[in-house]
């Protein structure tokens, strides 16, 4: 499979479209290659498409008069997938700060959250030996407030270390291969009951 760019859509076969939000805006951004890895060992009911963050400029309640049009198109992205699934690194032990910006504008205007009955996961990778564990923590109390349903087992907390990804998303070691597998086949699982209850 071709590398993982904004906007571009990976086909499997529907019927669920996952929204993918990549924490790290960095070019060579290990999170980017774990999102990759992701796509290739998922299940082949569903399709991919990055919601990029990097454009938002920094959310005031000030904008919601009259969104500006990068907030709009945040909140179309998501209104556009079935599912969303947050890959990020942790910074200074929470949420990077252009992912927490995203989410603040995908939550407003009052009575628009983007992401209240969306089913969502949380997985990152770090070197540290806790693999972005707090900033997950961090993360899903924020998603709690959003009222979007999380899976919260099996729980992604992956240590980095140097080759474990390439750049198109071939993992390296076949124990976290398989966990991956396992954690995306948990996360298709997740979504199909979810939204047996909340309808599209």
């Amino acid at each position: 499979m071709s590398d993982f760019t904004p906007g571009q859509v990976h086909h499997h076969e529907p019927p669920y479209t996952v929204g993918v939000l990549i924490g790290s805006l960095a070019t060579n951004s290990i999170n980017r290659s774990l999102a990759n890895a992701l796509i290739r060992v998922a299940p082949f009911e569903f399709e991919f498409v990055e919601i990029p963050i990097g454009n938002l400029p920094l959310y005031s309640y000030d904008y919601d008069a009259n969104y500006p049009p990068e907030g709009q198109a945040l909140k179309d992205a998501i209104a556009g997938v079935d599912s969303v699934l947050f890959v990020t690194p942790e910074y200074n032990r929470s949420i990077p700060g252009p992912l927490k910006n995203a989410i603040d504008w995908a939550s407003r205007p009052w009575g628009t959250n983007s992401f209240a009955r969306k089913p969502s996961a949380v997985i990152g990778t770090s070197p540290g030996a806790i693999g972005t564990a707090v900033a997950q923590q961090n993360l899903r109390s924020v998603l709690s407030f959003c009222d979007s349903p999380q899976m919260n087992f099996p729980e992604g907390y992956i240590q980095y270390k140097d080759g474990l990804f390439t750049a198109e998303g071939d993992i390296t070691d076949a124990g976290t291969e398989q966990f991956l597998r396992e954690f995306m086949q948990s996360y298709f699982q997740f979504v199909t009951r979810v939204l047996t209850v909340i309808p599209r």
